[in-house]
């Protein structure tokens, strides 16, 4: 376990982000894994970028292990970068940064081939890793990013609200199944063994479609504590439905509307409803209407988007009935 003792000051600020680099380089790891340890969504999208090479230059992050210096991922500055603004962060990144966190991961001297040239020639080297997860990301994301987009953009609304209405408290304790919180000790449930202290800096949180589960924590920056996680919408990567075989939900109510109400558990909008099921607006939208006249579904405006929500007799019925389908996995 990773245990991250947090001060108050640190705390208080927390903020959210979006990253294209990291989920490239997550979607990375994801290819390099056995496709037999994989599950939905994931299968689906492996095999459909099975066939695309993986530039050399990227392929350094199928060899490094996740545990590696910041500078080759930088962390996001704004809260929703474009790719652009994130490989051209990496390009830029100073000499002496480079120098200072391979000394961290390194400090014994033993540092790894592949890594010599961002130590020999870092302006040429970043410039090469740079293009080669521009290739990779323009053949094997860039198709799904409007719908991942739609996604995260649903996921860091949703956190944010939690964030100014209940404070970071509440946000940080229903963040993540492999998260845990206890004032003032966040701990991610992780193969590692480590623990730190954390004092006048600040929490970066950055949700990934491509996390499967995992949990990365950023520790080379002094300023910012970044932690990523598991974002809710990684169906968006998939071709076809999760198998439900037995749906007693979808039975009583139909398949649409099942898939709608699980989703409901965290409030959304139609369009991130929509991103996250891979259903038509006008489908989601029938959906919530039905749903909104039985009495299991509200409605909330906030700011300018109107957010549904479970009513007790919706929450219920998803207790009841729908915790048995593959989907809730992914949606809930």
């Amino acid at each position: 376990m990773i245990r991250i003792e947090l001060d108050e000051p640190t705390l208080s600020r927390t903020r959210i982000a979006i990253s294209p680099l990291l989920e490239t380089v997550s979607s990375l790891w994801l290819v390099g894994r056995d496709p037999a340890h994989l599950s939905w969504p994931f299968t689906d999208w492996v095999r459909r970028v099975r066939d695309i090479p993986v530039p050399e230059p990227a392929r350094l992050h199928l060899q490094l292990p996740k545990r590696m210096p910041d500078f080759l991922a930088p962390m996001p500055l704004t809260p929703a970068p474009t790719m652009e603004d994130q490989l051209e962060l990496l390009r830029r990144t100073p000499a002496g940064v480079v120098d200072a966190q391979l000394g961290i991961h390194y400090p014994d001297g033993s540092l790894p081939a592949l890594l010599r040239p961002f130590r020999d020639d870092p302006e040429t080297a970043l410039d090469r890793l740079a293009d080669g997860l521009a290739t990779w990301w323009d053949a094997a994301l860039a198709p799904h990013w409007p719908a991942m987009r739609a996604a995260l953009d649903e996921e860091v609304l949703l956190r944010a609200r939690a964030l100014a209405a209940d404070g970071p408290d509440a946000l940080l304790s229903h963040l993540h199944e492999r998260i845990i919180w206890e004032r003032p000790v966040l701990t991610l449930i992780k193969r590692l063994d480590q623990g730190f202290t954390v004092t006048d800096s600040r929490i970066l949180l950055v949700p990934l479609i491509f996390s499967r589960g995992g949990l990365l924590c950023s520790t080379d920056d002094r300023e910012t504590q970044m932690v990523t996680y598991q974002a809710r919408g990684s169906a968006v990567l998939a071709d076809n439905p999760a198998p439900a075989p037995d749906d007693r939900l979808a039975l009583l109510i139909g398949r649409g509307r099942a898939a709608v109400l699980r989703a409901l558990t965290t409030p959304s909008t139609t369009t991130g409803l929509a991103a996250t099921l891979g259903l038509a607006m006008s489908t989601v939208s029938e959906h919530l209407g039905g749903l909104q006249a039985a009495g299991v579904v509200h409605r909330r405006r906030v700011g300018r988007r109107v957010l549904y929500g479970l009513e007790p007799a919706g929450l219920a019925l998803v207790k009841l009935l729908g915790e048995d389908s593959a989907r809730a996995e992914f949606v809930s």
